[in-house]
């Protein structure tokens, strides 16, 4: 396990802007999901005009961007509304320095700031350091469950 920032190397989380999109796409490409710095710019942008149940935030450590977390408010009828973390990714450079610790906790801040009681994360099955890092961040495994996906056209 990395050690944990000096305050002097604490990350600075804030929310996303449309001019982080080329680290960001960065670390989509780290994150497994191939992306072009004008397509995440259109996204940023969408985000930002999608009101108050969505928000992104990147961590900063230095000048660029070192992670970056993406959370919305879910509301389905089987249940209480919930935030939901839909990504979350750290520069490999700087894993084990509470980059991702720090982005989950503004996280946390902003879903009870919605007034939910309840922040989950879904993460791919072969990320087992993934896993281990949310169950070290408080999360509690609930279910295991396949993603079914059909493409229109």
């Amino acid at each position: 396990m990395g050690t944990i920032a000096t305050d002097a190397e604490r990350p600075v989380v804030r929310r996303v802007r449309v001019d982080d999109a080329i680290e960001v796409a960065e670390l989509c490409v780290q994150l497994g999901y191939e992306a072009s710095a004008r397509q995440i710019e259109e996204r940023i942008g969408r985000l930002l005009d999608s009101g108050e149940g969505r928000v992104a935030l990147v961590a900063c450590v230095g000048e660029g961007v070192a992670g970056w977390i993406e959370a919305s408010v879910e509301h389905h009828l089987q249940s209480e509304p919930f935030a939901l973390i839909t990504g979350l990714v750290v520069r490999d450079s700087v894993r084990g320095l509470g980059v991702g610790k720090r982005l989950c906790e503004e996280i946390e801040r902003w879903a009870k700031g919605q007034g939910l009681k309840t922040l989950r994360v879904t993460s791919r099955s072969t990320r087992e350091r993934a896993h281990q890092f949310y169950l070290r961040e408080g999360f509690v495994l609930v279910k295991n469950s396949a993603v079914f996906e059909k493409v229109l056209g």
